[in-house]
Order: C-alpha cells, then sequence, then structure tokens
C-alpha cells in the first residue's frame, strides 16, 4: 500500500481545543491501525501547532478519508492540511 503524509497546521489560538480533543485523537490513531509514525509540530515556546502523521492505506482516497474522521479535524482544529504521497527511503 501506498504511504501518505497528512500534514497539518493548527488554528491560531486553538491550543485548548487541541488539548481538549488530543485523547480522542490518540484513541482513532491507535484504533485505525494505519499510522505508522506521528508527532505534533512544536513553536517557537514548544506549545503544540501543528501534526505530521504518515499513513499506510490503500490510496489517496483512504488517506482523505481518515483525515476528515480524525477528532482533531472534526473539532475544528485545523486551518491548513495537505496529503502528499510518500515514499520512505530510510
Amino acid at each position: 500500500m501506498p504511504l501518505f503524509a497528512l500534514i497539518c497546521t493548527d488554528k491560531a489560538d486553538h491550543l485548548p481545543t487541541r488539548l481538549a480533543t488530543r485523547e480522542a485523537h490518540l484513541a482513532h490513531v491507535r484504533d485505525t491501525g494505519v499510522v505508522l509514525q506521528a508527532g505534533p509540530f512544536l513553536d517557537a515556546a514548544g506549545q503544540m501547532c501543528g501534526s505530521l502523521l504518515i499513513l499506510d492505506v490503500a490510496d489517496r482516497a483512504a488517506a482523505e478519508d481518515w483525515a476528515a474522521r480524525d477528532p482533531y479535524a472534526l473539532a475544528g482544529l485545523f486551518a491548513k492540511v495537505r496529503i502528499e504521497e510518500w515514499k520512505k527511503v530510510i
């Protein structure tokens, strides 16, 4: 299956939304079983301000569906979401 990078940028001043939704997001990551790597981007103050996830799914449509069902997305956390097919080299 192809890999897709999900690159998300939080809306400004939405750290409380991220924190309130974090456990549901982590459950989605765990329960769907398609996330190979994941973690937050950090701002200059060390606060979470976005996400990077590597998904192992059948196609772009599956990546888009996963992203749309992410509790972070459902809570309106993101200002921008980018999905790119990704090839692991190392």
